[in-house]
């Protein structure tokens, strides 16, 4: 045996339901030898709303923890000493603010033990996603306006390269943008073009002298994907290495080749998971993690994987630790740290780098001929594209051209044990944690409130971040971390900035040229596609069908690829976009004279937002009109959501959009009172 190297972090992504609930879990985790913490935040923390928030209805504790202040931030970590711990927080609009809240934690605990609370802080090593450009087009959790955020984000960095040396401030973040379509070249592309706006605004911003910049570069991190074409993804992260290597060389002037490592994480590929024959998803998920460790010069430096379970709901602990035992077998069983590079000399491998490099400059070039990536962003360009690669990809699956093992070929399967129980093969959380959260903060905020001195330092606080946002060239964080202390929460903090910046709805992507064009004669498309016609000829209105996004979920790819595929078989589609309440859904509805109303959630906030929806329509006068729900939908709420009057649920295993759009056409003809046709 060859001496090793050392194995990479290894985490799992986790947080729901309460501070409590999810530390409990990380001690777990820990115990099970998880050397790294990763955090999952709810959507009410990721886009500052406070749990008592009308738009956090449904969200609270659902797709990760809710952290509405520094209480909750201190019961997070209780008993798990930050100084000696690497997290990585999965936080971008308000990851000032959680970095905050983690400081002042850190202190607090260094205080309490007779340490240094400097030392401490300066100790505290791990990650802040804190990429926002990404978040326009992808996640969907941004809140302000792109100028704004890039200084709320280039703040950070300068105040971390000063006071918290060993944090990685920003995560430039390719891994949902393969979520959303990104091909291989668009992937890498699209995050060093990331990097680049993020990076000249530090240096542009004047924070960091020119002699400082190394610290800065040897600082950012990425955060990408990886799918199930590993070499393919292999290739891909050997061509970041090598144009992160150049850029800084050549544009940032930093020699130090220690600074300019290109330095990842990854999570492995959701996108291709599958709720059809879930269990093939484990040898998914191990080819998906080879694709970022075989290559020594190209390894991650920290990997999480997901579970098996990822499209049927939220995974339980177990679950969460066959990922984690899938990386320890690989990392300590297996020889593969034993050896040099694997793919060194590889001519296959360097045609292909090659071929992604060529691809990923040429991108780039053109988005840098835009402006930059905000400008790409704000044009919708990148989200565009973004769109019309995912319908491609789609587009291949329904043909079969993509196969899908379990999904559009060998479909036939025996039963399975995991599945045998659905409503026990993933883990809910409890619908009372959103009545306790709101309980909570209601309380924390009374109780700080009625002692004057308190609240006046809360209005001083807020007064002082309100105050220091409006001047361009001052950093934030000070003002964050009295803000921290004080006990505002996160809502508080956030509104504070909306009613300095603004908000910001991004562009939905799904105008312009995406699509198919024209449908074969006798295709399956193009069948719908005339029922469509003569159904709007029955009505004698083209049919209107109205894409709608409630609550806080911004993961639009879904909700994205059906407007884009309503559009193709003939509908006037209504699409606003994400981050809408229900009430909106039903007046846009209403004044739209829409045909029928498909919703999209996957945050598992259904059973309250949709049965809002159907009670909003039946107030308003459109209890005719069918409503369409789509998401990751156990089972049971199936049931449940079809007796509320739901015509239509689909859910991951639905991969046919033509023929879902058939489905949409039947229940409107039936509800319009017409005579079935052919379907």
């Amino acid at each position: 045996m060859g001496e090793r190297d050392k194995p990479w972090v290894m985490r799992t992504y986790a947080g729901h339901s309460s501070a409590t609930a999810s530390n409990a879990l990380y001690r777990r985790n820990l115990d099970k030898g998880q050397t790294g913490l990763s955090v999952a935040f709810d959507l009410p923390t990721q886009t500052g709303y406070d749990p008592d928030h009308e738009l956090s209805r449904g969200e609270v504790g659902k797709v990760g923890v809710p952290i509405s202040h520094i209480g909750d931030m201190k019961s997070l970590f209780d008993s798990i000493p930050l100084a000696q711990m690497n997290t990585s927080m999965t936080i971008n609009a308000t990851a000032m603010w959680l970095l905050a809240m983690y400081e002042v934690t850190a202190r607090q605990q260094a205080e309490a033990a007779g340490e240094d609370p400097d030392a401490a802080v300066r100790a505290l090593a791990g990650t802040t996603q804190n990429d926002i450009i990404k978040e326009y087009l992808s996640r969907g959790t941004h809140v302000f306006p792109p100028a704004p955020s890039l200084r709320l984000t280039s703040d950070m960095i300068a105040y971390t390269v000063n006071n918290i040396p060993k944090w990685n401030p920003v995560n430039i973040c390719s891994y949902h943008l393969q979520e959303a379509g990104a091909t291989p070249v668009q992937e890498v592309a699209f995050a060093m073009a990331t990097a680049i706006e993020v990076l000249d605004a530090v240096r542009d911003r004047g924070e960091v002298p020119p002699e400082k910049f190394g610290d800065v570069v040897a600082r950012i991190s990425f955060f990408v994907n990886a799918g199930v074409r590993f070499v393919e993804e292999m290739c891909k992260m050997r061509a970041f290495v090598r144009m992160w290597d150049k850029l800084t060389l050549e544009r940032y002037g930093v020699t130090d080749t220690k600074s300019r490592r290109f330095r990842y994480g990854v999570q492995v590929n959701s996108l291709g998971l599958t709720e059809t024959q879930p269990e093939n998803n484990v040898q998914r998920i191990v080819l998906e993690m080879l694709a970022v460790t075989l290559s020594k010069d190209a390894r991650a430096r920290a990997v999480q994987l997901p579970a098996w379970n990822e499209a049927l709901g939220l995974p339980r602990p177990w679950d969460q630790q066959w990922s984690l035992r899938l990386q320890q077998v690989l990392a300590y069983e297996s020889d593969l740290l034993e050896y040099e590079d694997l793919f060194n000399g590889s001519a296959v491998v360097e045609a292909k780098v090659n071929e992604i490099i060529d691809g990923a400059q040429a991108e780039m070039d053109k988005i840098s001929e835009l402006g930059g990536a905000v400008a790409a962003v704000e044009t919708g360009y990148m989200k565009q594209a973004l769109v019309a690669s995912h319908s491609e990809r789609r587009q291949r699956i329904e043909s079969g051209e993509d196969i899908i093992v379990g999904l559009n070929k060998f479909t036939s399967t025996e039963p399975s044990p995991l599945t045998a129980d659905l409503d026990t093969a993933i883990q809910t959380v409890d619908p009372n944690v959103e009545k306790a959260a709101a309980d909570a903060v209601r309380t924390w905020r009374q109780e700080r409130d009625s002692d004057p001195e308190k609240k006046a330092e809360v209005q001083a606080a807020i007064e002082r971040l309100k105050s220091d946002a409006s001047f361009p060239d001052v950093n934030l964080v000070e003002a964050s971390l009295r803000c921290a202390r004080a006990g505002v929460t996160t809502g508080e903090w956030a509104q504070a900035l909306r009613d300095v910046f603004g908000e910001y709805r991004a562009p939905t992507g799904v105008t312009g040229s995406v699509g198919v064009g024209e449908a074969p004669t006798g295709s399956r498309l193009a069948q719908v596609r005339d029922r469509v016609h003569a159904t709007s000829e029955e009505l004698g209105q083209r049919l209107r069908f109205l894409v709608g996004k409630p609550g806080l979920d911004g993961h639009s790819n879904g909700a994205e690829q059906v407007a884009v595929r309503a559009r193709d078989v003939g509908f006037e589609v209504v699409y606003q976009g994400i981050r809408l309440t229900p009430a909106q859904i039903v007046k846009a509805a209403i004044e739209e004279d829409v045909h029928a109303v498909g919703v999209s959630i996957l945050s598992g906030s259904h059973m309250e937002l949709v049965p809002e929806i159907l009670d909003g329509l039946k107030a308003a006068g459109g209890g005719d009109i069918p409503v369409i729900v789509g998401g990751i939908i156990p089972e049971s709420d199936v049931t449940r959501l079809r007796a509320l009057g739901v015509c239509e649920v689909f859910t991951p295993k639905h991969h046919d959009l033509t023929e879902s759009m058939g489905h949409i056409v039947s229940a409107i003809r039936s509800r319009q009172g017409l005579e079935p046709d052919a379907d």
